[in-house]
């Protein structure tokens, strides 16, 4: 995510921090080419104009020019801008007082909106409420058939109907089920064309008539650039929408779509599409991919993914378990499940401050596949005592893994290394381990 621009600006700002003094022409200098990095990464020239302008007013006062630090202030005030630009604080979805909460998804085909649909839906479901999806893509081929396997797969409630073709009736009908089985989120994914046209917007505006959405969202693909803030002006003239989801956020190198949308519009983003896992959806928050933009990465929303993927009791067994000196292949086995299911693993190491800026890190998750293979072809007390794996063992378990031995080698040898720095840990008190170990 955001991999050029944050290369380029990164590159940029560097020299500012590197100079002791700062004068007027060097910020100037500096401008020029965070503009055209900009330019480059395919944010509005409108949008790229106002920003260097503003951060030009407040970079070249006296006070940051003659601190002890101008170079730093300056990075601040790049900082500073990009949240403005993406909209200064998180925007949530408003919630209706009386429920249900009507969501209406809109976008062009194509965009990811059923699958957005469902990721949302799941994401209310994490948060302990009632959704309802509505299957009102009466256009598209299997798209009916697509949300309903995508509910099934979560576990959520898909309303549709096989006897009208009309979605406003469905629309309609599907918030009296809401209502008698007690949903309190009703998500309705409606139809989308490849183009914007006249027979879509008439659609779109009957259903938003008679259901009255609380909040009318407008799904769009990041990586179409300059194209996704077009739509989105396109549909807010027409439809009028609420917010913004941008969706394969995590292919996106360039970054315009993210720079420029809400500017435009004047429309915040709500969530962004980070994969394509049904779960791989995040809220929105502009401080934190200024951050990452910066490659100052994102550590709160590395924690928040760990905090989901980790249970509070799993965890204080496995610290019970390590301080025992009784740690398995099996917890390892565990640990690394839970660290894959946060996610790819590029993604995750984006978020660690520096890391964006190291080059020639291949991260192939073939390896933790790799390793389950290999552990899942220990027997219970070899899994318990890895001193019981001799030669005969080790070639064994490459027999059933699929692997080789030198493979099943270097896993056990990462296994007792890890069991070696675990035993610092034995005997200190009042010790809160972390809940993850990355080897």
């Amino acid at each position: 995510m955001f991999e050029n621009i944050s290369e380029k600006l990164d590159s940029i700002l560097k020299k500012l921090k590197g100079k002791g003094l700062l004068k007027e022409e060097d910020v100037e200098t500096a401008l020029k080419e965070i503009r055209l990095a900009l330019l480059e990464a395919d944010v509005n020239f409108r949008v790229v104009k106002d920003l260097i302008q503003k951060i030009k007013i407040k970079a070249v006062g006296k006070e940051v020019l003659e601190s002890l630090t101008p170079g730093q202030q300056v990075v601040k005030i790049v900082n500073d801008e990009l949240c403005e630009l993406l909209g200064r604080s998180q925007s949530r979805i408003i919630l209706s007082p009386n429920p249900p909460t009507v969501i209406m998804m809109i976008g062009l085909q194509g965009s990811g909106k059923t699958t957005t649909s469902a990721k949302l839906a799941g994401h209310f479901k994490k948060e302990g409420r009632r959704p309802l999806l509505v299957a009102c893509d009466l256009q598209r081929p299997a798209a009916v058939d697509q949300l309903i396997t995508l509910g099934r797969q979560l576990g959520v409630g898909v309303y549709s109907s096989r006897d009208t073709k009309d979605p406003v009736r469905v629309a309609l009908d599907s918030l009296h089920k809401a209502k008698t089985e007690a949903h309190d989120i009703v998500i309705i994914d409606t139809a989308g064309r490849l183009h914007i046209d006249e027979s879509l917007m008439n659609e779109l505006k009957s259903i938003k008539e008679k259901v009255s959405p609380k909040e009318t969202l407008l799904v769009a693909d990041s990586m179409t650039g300059q194209d996704a803030v077009t739509i989105a002006k396109h549909f807010d003239e027409q439809i009028g929408i609420d917010g913004i989801i941008l969706t394969k956020m995590d292919g996106d190198a360039r970054g315009g779509a993210a720079l420029s949308i809400r500017a435009v519009t004047q429309k915040p983003i709500k969530f962004i599409g980070v994969g394509e896992k049904i779960d791989m959806i995040e809220p929105f928050y502009p401080e934190r991919i200024a951050s990452r933009i910066l490659g100052m990465g994102d550590m709160l929303s590395l924690i928040e993914q760990a905090q989901q993927s980790f249970d509070q009791k799993e965890a204080e067994t496995l610290q019970k378990r390590i301080l025992e000196d009784s740690f398995t292949f099996d917890d390892l086995r565990d640990q690394l499940k839970k660290i894959r299911s946060m996610g790819p693993l590029e993604s995750l190491m984006g978020m660690i401050p520096g890391f964006s800026k190291i080059k020639n890190v291949n991260v192939d998750e073939r390896e933790f596949v790799k390793i389950e293979a290999i552990i899942s072809s220990m027997t219970k007390k070899e899994k318990s005592n890895h001193n019981l794996l001799n030669g005969n063992r080790r070639k064994r378990i490459a027999l059933g893994s699929g692997t080789g031995v030198a493979d099943v080698n270097r896993v056990i040898k990462q296994y007792v290394e890890l069991k070696k720095m675990l035993k610092m840990f034995k005997g200190k008190k009042n010790l809160r381990l972390p809940k993850m170990f990355l080897f």
